[in-house]
């Protein structure tokens, strides 16, 4: 190969290591902003539907498409408010997610979506569902709780997710105020039980969630995320073995002893669907890798979604049959 062919192979092989430059047209930036939201993770917002199915408001005739709607508005302002907690969060993170196997192709990372317009994106957004939220609600309960939820996460960007254990306790705590918040808007009762259920069921997918990060990065997990550096496996999974049984336990006294399972006295009827829901998840954990995502994992998973399809279709038939009193097993609890 003579000289000038040399010199034009170095000026290809520069060419090809050049990088690309990020396409920033406003179909492109559209979807960028619509992918920082993180629409998947959606899934996450369905807590606020549980006060409605659990105090037996979605199968009133009355009081049943109304409550449906306002908690519907509050699924979509939670969906608004965690996007744009996740907007800011990854323009915090832009360093450490460019050096992440997977977190590298998210738009701001890539650089589809600048810093300068996540920004703007993050103030409007967080504004208006922040502002609607005190809007919806003529008691402010609602906005109170998105308000305490929105800082919290706020908090959790800037500080908790560095302080091992409170990372995931702060992440859990989301869904409880999820749960409050959905009581909230439909001004109901919430059971001390239900509320406990849910803070072990997000302990559980955040443990769940941590163990898959260490397994993913390795040896490299701290660099990636600092908090990773102070777990361990044996650690994570003794974690991950306490909240998975004390769970299934709190589900378990709740469909029992709750004032909504005295009013529903079959309600424990449902319990093995949430026994086998758990067990599939440690399945999917630990043989098949798919904790790091806990919304992937039901996403992908066909039979973690027939559990909870049979779950909810149980409660709601055994709400139907137990409000119109006709018996179907009697069982005594002394």
């Amino acid at each position: 190969m003579d000289s000038p062919q040399i010199a034009e192979a170095v000026e290809t092989a520069m060419e090809g290591a050049t990088p690309v430059v990020p396409d920033r047209s406003p179909m492109s930036l559209a979807a960028g902003l619509i992918a920082a939201v993180r629409p998947k993770q959606a899934l996450k917002n369905l807590f606020v539907f549980a006060a409605l199915v659990f105090a037996g408001h979605l199968t009133d005739p009355v009081r049943g498409p109304r409550n449906f709607g306002l908690t519907l508005v509050a699924f979509l302002l939670f969906t608004m408010v965690a996007g744009s907690v996740y907007i800011l969060n990854d323009i915090l993170d832009v360093e450490q997610d460019r050096l992440h196997p997977t977190k590298r192709t998210r738009p701001i990372a890539s650089g589809v979506l600048s810093v300068p317009t996540a920004w703007c994106a993050f103030i409007l957004l967080a504004t208006l569902s922040l502002g609607a939220s005190w809007i919806v609600d003529r008691t402010f309960g609602f906005g109170i709780v998105v308000t305490t939820y929105f800082v919290l996460q706020i908090a959790y960007c800037f500080a908790l997710k560095r302080m091992v254990l409170l990372d995931v306790f702060t992440i859990a705590a989301g869904f409880v105020l999820r749960t409050v918040a959905g009581a909230m808007i439909i001004h109901v009762h919430i059971s001390q039980w239900l509320l406990l259920c849910t803070l072990q069921l997000a302990l559980f997918l955040g443990f769940g969630k941590r163990r898959q990060e260490l397994v993913t990065l390795g040896d490299d997990a701290g660099k990636h995320r600092e908090i990773l550096g102070e777990y361990s496996l044996p650690f994570l999974d003794q974690m991950i073995n306490i909240v998975a049984g004390v769970t299934i336990v709190c589900y378990s006294v709740y469909t029992i002893e709750s004032e909504t399972a005295k009013q529903h006295p079959h309600l424990w009827i449902t319990v093995p669907f949430v026994l086998y829901g758990v067990c599939r998840y440690l399945y999917l954990v630990y043989q098949r890798g798919w904790g790091g995502a806990p919304d992937e994992a039901l996403r992908k998973d066909r039979m973690l979604q027939i559990a909870i399809v049979l779950w909810f279709i149980s409660v709601m038939v055994l709400f139907v049959v137990d409000k119109a009193g006709l018996p179907l097993l009697r069982i005594s609890n002394q």
